[in-house]
């Protein structure tokens, strides 16, 4: 039975509703198609960052979870994001709600509680910006012994399980040429967008090639740009990424089970295969250092502890393998930003050249010096372009105003 637990919010209404019902499990599937004012119904423990943030941008009315936000395992972020956005969020009212709601049922939320047709038909605890700091410092006093166990994992996958250092992976052919050129690749993690749109003049100028990491790839369309290809277990991809033109890699298992193919070829788009363990963003990463890529940059990737435990991973050593064998030419998008100049072509400088020399003129122009000056200026050039067109007019001494300048010398 849950325990019930009422506090006043300031940041969030205590009431909502009533309000189309929205359920699944997987909360990233469901914001696919949640609609501003639907009540967000979910199953997710530990609520993370880029779920949150897609929550809240799609504007519930509410979020109801049926599991604990924050489990305490690690101080994760997702809830305090959805409070401060002003969304009540009740946590903990148990699976069983996905039973006692439908899809589109009109329900709402009163404090802690959840009504259908004015019956409470669920209960748990409306988190607060109070309550989620006390779940935040409880999470926070365990992170030791969970930074413990993230580094044994990751030291005991390396030692016995890993293939990305072995003979054994086998990086499929694609028909995408990477010799020598820049690639970008894209996964919707932390601040992607910003990501993308800081190097709009890097993409414009240099044209690297795009991969998507499954979401990736709308993220490229909706940053403006097409994904050359699209790298993944095609979950979290839309059709209209997949049907885009961009070559399609599914991850698949290492036993060589692919389930993303049925859906790639449901839509008559061919696609290969990439048999690996690690993440999708890794075999990305590989993919492009085992064709050719001159340079690998990375937009929204995990690198921290609490990227990875945000994912629901116990270890990152799939990550720190790949790193290790892509090397120095793998930067991320942020390195890029702050290093990278943007280049002046020959035609914007002539551009600034010729505004620069019509600025001194008019400025000498104005002033009486300056007129002067300018007279002189004309008369050399006057002089000069007069030396050029006798190279090549009619010899000045074969002129009628010659012949006659030089008769009056003699005769006087």
């Amino acid at each position: 039975m849950n325990v019930r637990r009422h506090r006043e919010n300031p940041a969030a209404p205590t009431r909502s509703g009533p309000a189309p019902a929205r359920l699944d499990r997987r909360t990233k599937d469901l914001t696919k198609r949640l609609q501003a004012g639907d009540i967000a119904v979910i199953k997710h423990s530990d609520i993370d960052r880029i779920s949150a943030e897609a929550l809240v941008a799609c504007r519930p009315a509410a979020v109801i979870n049926a599991d604990k936000s924050i489990s305490g395992r690690y101080p994760n972020l997702g809830p305090g994001i959805i409070v401060d956005a002003g969304i009540p969020l009740i946590d903990a009212v148990g699976p069983e709600i996905f039973d006692a709601v439908d899809e589109h049922d009109e329900i709402s939320t009163d404090g802690d509680a959840v009504l259908l047709d004015d019956t409470e038909i669920a209960a748990g605890v409306l988190q607060t910006q109070e309550t989620i700091a006390e779940d935040m410092h409880a999470a926070e006093a365990g992170m030791n012994s969970v930074l413990v166990d993230f580094i044994d994992n990751t030291i005991e996958y390396i030692r016995k399980d890993s293939d990305l250092l072995s003979a054994e992976l086998v990086v499929p052919e694609v028909k995408t040429s990477f010799t020598d050129r820049h690639v970008l690749i894209v996964v919707r993690g932390y601040h992607y967008k910003e990501d993308l749109a800081m190097l709009s003049s890097y993409i414009r100028e240099y044209r690297p090639l795009l991969i998507g990491v499954d979401g990736g790839a709308d993220a490229i369309i909706e940053a403006g740009y097409r994904p050359d290809m699209i790298v993944g277990d095609m979950d979290s991809v839309s059709d209209t990424a997949l049907t885009s033109g961009a070559e399609i890699v599914v991850h698949a298992y290492r036993d060589g089970n692919a389930p993303g193919t049925e859906r790639v070829k449901s839509l008559g788009v061919d696609c290969v295969a990439f048999a690996a363990s690690g993440t999708s963003e890794d075999i990305a990463m590989l993919l492009a250092d085992d064709k050719g890529a001159e340079l690998i940059v990375a937009v929204g990737t995990h690198d921290t502890v609490m990227e990875f435990l945000d994912k629901g991973r116990k270890g990152m050593a799939s990550t720190f393998i790949t790193r290790l064998r892509v090397g120095s030419k793998l930067i991320d998008a942020k390195g890029v930003s702050l290093l990278y100049r943007q280049r002046i072509s020959s035609l914007q400088l002539a551009v600034l050249i010729v505004a620069g020399l019509v600025a001194l003129g008019v400025a000498l122009a104005a002033t009486s010096a300056g007129q002067t000056f300018l007279g002189l200026i004309g008369a050399q050039l006057d002089g000069f372009f007069g030396w050029v067109g006798s190279l090549f007019g009619p010899d000045p001494a074969t002129t009628p105003q010659s012949v006659g300048f030089i008769q009056g010398l003699t005769s006087d």
